[in-house]
This record gives structure tokens, sequence and C-alpha cells, in this order.
């Protein structure tokens, strides 16, 4: 039998990597000649960079940038030929702050930007930047400060409360900087900056932000919009990472599903030739799979190649006609088998476990 492992991260416990790995040995200890295949996967978020270094090589450059509240904080670029490969997460991942210490009022993105600018100084022609799980919501106005963009009436790098009073903004510096770069942004969400669906609306919650906080979010990155470009506010991927998606757009960035980028760098089409079953996963698997997310591009993937594709999670939340809306046969949880204590104390451990017992009905 050949098995295809094809997980995301599962937040906050395990990378995609490690839980590739818990897949794999579980399914193991039930079916030892089993030939497997671990692609760890990421739609853009946390892990991003990681998962591309273990299929494509290349060199990790160090680099300090600030985190979203202008603490420094490591990260690294990836380098492959003439590519920079650049995570948002790292510089202004929502993971960075405890819940309690999360300030998305005055967070900003200005490390993402300082990262982008480190890539094309060091003679990058391509950088892709994935943005994902960042605890800004500035609109990407701090990455834009970062690329040369000034103001007048306001501070560009000071979150949305810094955006009050704004008069004059201009990118130019920012976009001839870049001018001679192709910027791809590598996201998992579709959602546009403004409005009820928008960066704030859709995602600001989770930041931090407040029922009050949203709608004074939200219209100072409208009035940061009507002062660049309010068209662009408007495209596909703009409200990605807190409007970090808008700054790339503005500067011409192309817009990529960030799990498209990744299966391209890892091959997975070609590695599913000749598969019996492809095994995904992520930390909570729910509807929003569909906009973006690992196991709905690996089933879709798949299905292109009549390969079956189940899902194994942390927590499974969509009933079963969701789950084949999203082209999943049949999706696990760690939780539902092993409870909440065990899937959060154990994860590798449980999720190799609920592997073994999956192995018992898909396993030959």
């Amino acid at each position: 039998m050949r098995v295809v492992v094809a997980p995301d991260k599962f937040a906050g416990t395990m990378t995609a990597v490690e839980a590739a790995d818990a897949i794999a040995t579980g399914w193991r200890r039930r079916v030892p000649a089993a030939e497997i295949d671990e692609v760890a996967l990421s739609d853009g978020g946390p892990g991003f960079v990681d998962v591309l270094h273990a299929a494509l090589g290349g060199e990790l450059v160090a680099a300090t940038v600030p985190d979203p509240y202008g603490e420094p904080v490591p990260a690294t670029i990836l380098r492959v030929g003439a590519t920079a490969y650049v995570e948002s997460a790292q510089a202004v991942g929502l993971h960075l702050t405890e819940p309690a210490d999360r300030r998305p009022m005055v967070a900003s993105s200005r490390g993402v930007g300082e990262l982008v600018r480190a890539a094309v100084q060091d003679g990058a022609r391509r950088v892709v930047i994935g943005a994902g799980g960042s605890a800004t919501n500035d609109g990407g106005a701090g990455l834009l400060a970062a690329l040369g963009a000034t103001a007048r009436g306001g501070v560009l790098d000071a979150g949305p409360e810094g955006l009050a009073g704004l008069e004059a903004v201009d990118v130019a510096p920012a976009r001839h900087l870049t001018a001679s770069v192709d910027l791809v942004l590598a996201s998992d969400v579709d959602h546009q900056l403004l409005g009820l669906v928008g960066a704030t609306k859709a995602f600001g919650p989770q930041k931090g932000l407040s029922e009050a906080e949203l709608l004074v979010a939200d219209g100072r990155l409208q009035a940061f919009a009507e002062l660049v470009d309010r068209k662009v506010a408007a495209a596909k991927g703009a409200g990605a990472a807190g409007g970090i998606g808008y700054a790339l757009l503005l500067l011409g960035a192309t817009r990529r599903p960030g799990l498209e980028v990744v299966a391209e760098a890892v091959d997975l089409a070609g590695r599913l030739a000749g598969a019996d079953l492809v095994i995904t996963g992520e930390g909570a698997f729910d509807f929003s799979s569909r906009s973006g997310k690992v196991p709905y591009g690996v089933a879709q993937i798949a299905a292109d190649r009549l390969v079956p594709c189940i899902a194994l999670a942390g927590q499974v939340l969509v009933g079963a006609r969701e789950m084949r809306a999203l082209g999943i046969e049949a999706a696990y949880s760690v939780v539902e088998r092993f409870g909440e204590e065990r899937a959060f104390a154990e994860p590798a451990a449980a999720l190799a476990d609920l592997a073994e017992r999956v192995a018992r009905t898909w396993g030959r």
C-alpha cells in the first residue's frame, strides 16, 4: 500500500513536519509494509518557510526584525536561487504573544516589511511572502513604512491607532524599492480589506479586538485606503494577514493561494501519482477549510488523480455532508477519540494512536 501523508500544522501543538511524522508512525504500527511518503504542507501561515526549506533546500538567512510591538524577534529568509521566501508569522505571528498581552490596536506589520526589504537588498529577484496567522490589523501600513512609505498627520507603523488623523500617504518610495522585484502574496484567504467580509470583521476578534474596536479599526483602515487606493482594498486577498495582503497588492504583488505555492514546490501532484490513499489534516477541520486551507486543497488535487482522501484533525467540526463537499471521504478527531486533555498534553502520541486506529479501516 502506498500512502501520502500531507497535513498542515496542528496550531498550538505540532508543526506540519511533526504531524506528518506522527501520522506515519501510527500507520506503520498497523500496516508495517506500507510505503509512506511524508509531505508537510502550509497554507502560507506559520511553518511556511520550514516546509519549503524541507522540500527545496536552499539557504536560510537569519534576520532580526520587530515583532508587532517593536520588540526584536528572530526570523529567517529562505533563498532558493533568485527567489526569497518570507513568512509573515515569523515576524508578526499571533502565536508570538500570549492572549492577555495582545494589543491589536497598536500592533504593526513593520517586521514583515523589514524582511521583504532585507530580501530585496540581498539581491532576490522574486520574493514570495506567506501571509497568514498575523497578530496585526493595520492594513499593511507598517510593512509599507519599512519599505520607505511616508505619511502626514499620522503614523504608519503604530497599528490602527497610528492611522488616526492621517492626511496623506506616499507609497512611491516603497514602490520604487520593489519595482525590479516580482512580489508574490501567498495567502490562505481571499477576503477583501474592508467591510462585513473584510479583514477586521472576519479575523479581528481572534486577534483581540473588542466589538467597539472592530468598528474603530475598520474605520481607520477605510480612511487609510481612501488616501492610498480604495479599489485595491476590494481585491481578493487584500484582507490577508490583517491587510498585509493589501500592502503587497499595492506594490504590484501577484496573489496566489498559499497551498498552491507550497504544493507546486513539493510536487504534491507528482507524489500522488500511483498512491492508494492520501491523509491530510490540521488542528481544527471545519467548513472554513474551504477557504484556501490545506485539507481542501489536498482533497482537490487528490480528486483530480482519483486518489481517496481522508483527514485526521485535532477537532472535526463538520458533518458528513459538509465533509464530502470538501472532497474528504472521512475525518477523524483526536479530541473525540482521546479527549481534550490528552490531545494537548500528548499531541504527537495521540495523533499517532489515532492514525493506528484509522489504519484498521483504511489500511491493507
